[in-house]
């Protein structure tokens, strides 16, 4: 009975699955194209980091965006890692760090 669940399981979890990379031209741009926003999107938050460790001054950042950002990123992070979604792992471990170091910039100037 055991192996019989297992084996059915397994067809279950086959079935969803697209291949990768995917055949169709347009989902195959697609995939590629999330996993280069899952690495541009967070980098450009790291002008905000040097700008703040740069010029010393966290002037017109609120502290309580930050910290949003920073539980949003987590949860995302949490999803990515339950889902295996190596974007979202990928992109949400830069949000954390560039988001830390900005909380750590507001903190300090």
């Amino acid at each position: 009975m055991n192996a019989q669940h297992h084996l059915h399981r397994r067809k279950r979890i086959h079935i969803k699955h697209e291949e990768y990379p995917h055949p169709n031209r347009w989902k195959r741009y697609l995939d590629y194209s999330v996993y280069a926003m899952g690495v541009i999107s967070p980098v450009m938050t790291f002008s905000q980091v040097l700008q703040v460790w740069t010029l010393k001054s966290a002037d017109g950042l609120s502290p309580a965006t930050w910290a949003t950002y920073l539980v949003s990123s987590i949860v995302w992070l949490t999803y990515g890692v339950v889902h295996k979604a190596k974007p979202i792992i990928i992109s949400n471990i830069l949000f954390i760090i560039a988001t830390l170091l900005i909380l750590i910039g507001i903190a300090i100037f």
